[in-house]
């Protein structure tokens, strides 16, 4: 954890420097689980150096969550597995909700999580136990939540554009770029995708997935959008079948052919100036 959460966090910020450089700026910044530190740096709330503290220390300290918990997947709506929860209230929660047609995500304590899939499955859901030990977006957090306050005291966000917004994925709140919470405590929701709306006079947004090796999430963000009236659409930096460049360049296309503006002469160079002289016909054939 406290070596792939940081080297996530690096992938995150190079490409969306990346996709900056090529002309793409964003009109709001989304930040999943983790991907809230790097929404954080790139809307300008934190530094470079702030934000590359606040995910090193945070996945050290979560390193002290390991072996003291569990998570589990289940294929149902995240309201019925909350009421499927009740008697375990006290020990699992809701930790993360993509949307269909991703299952949601609980997590807590092993031998509640344990009984919860085993009574899922009984009832006809498909459950299942995920391969880590610890329980992200849980009250289990909170045995941490000290110390990473108090590792992370000294750092004061700067001013930011206040027109560039940053939606954390949980409650469905969004926040100026000076709020700092950016623990793991609360669950993880794509529903505040709906809320996301572009800046004045922009008509489109690309939805840029940056931050992960495959686009999980373009599906149920895709679902999320449908009853908006913004013309949106989703493209993405990495596909895991698919070749690094091949990948990043095609979305920058399907990004330019849908009206986006991209800085060509950024990422081809500047267009060739011609080094010859064309030679002019004499039209009067050969003689």
């Amino acid at each position: 954890m406290d070596v792939v959460q940081p080297a996530l966090f690096s992938v995150m910020v190079s490409l969306a420097a990346l996709w900056r450089s090529w002309g793409v700026e964003p009109a709001a910044v989304v930040g999943h689980s983790q991907g809230e530190i790097a929404a954080a740096h790139v809307c300008g709330a934190l530094s470079l150096r702030d934000a590359t503290k606040v995910v090193a220390l945070r996945s050290k300290a979560l390193i002290d969550l390991i072996g003291h918990g569990g998570m589990a997947s289940v294929a149902e709506s995240a309201d019925v597995v909350a009421r499927a929860l009740a008697p375990w209230s006290d020990t699992v929660s809701v930790a993360v909700v993509n949307g269909p047609p991703l299952p949601v995500v609980v997590s807590g304590e092993p031998d509640a999580l344990d009984e919860f899939v085993e009574k899922m499955k009984a009832d006809g859901v498909q459950a299942r136990r995920i391969s880590v030990d610890y329980a992200s977006h849980s009250p289990h957090v909170t045995r941490v939540r000290d110390q990473v306050i108090d590792a992370l005291s000294d750092i004061s966000p700067p001013d930011v554009d206040a027109a560039l917004l940053l939606h954390p994925l949980r409650q469905g709140h969004r926040h100026r770029g000076t709020d700092r919470r950016v623990l793991v405590r609360q669950p993880a929701r794509t529903g505040p995708l709906r809320h996301v709306r572009p800046a004045a006079g922009r008509r489109r947004i690309p939805d840029v997935h940056r931050d992960e090796p495959h686009p999980v999430l373009t599906v149920p963000v895709q679902g999320d959008r449908r009853g908006t009236s913004t013309t949106r659409w989703s493209c993405h930096s990495a596909r895991r079948d698919r070749n690094e460049v091949q990948s990043l360049v095609g979305s920058l296309a399907q990004l330019y052919v849908r009206g986006g503006t991209v800085d060509w002469d950024a990422l081809l160079g500047p267009a060739p100036r011609r080094t010859c002289r064309r030679t002019r016909s004499s039209g009067s054939g050969s003689g």
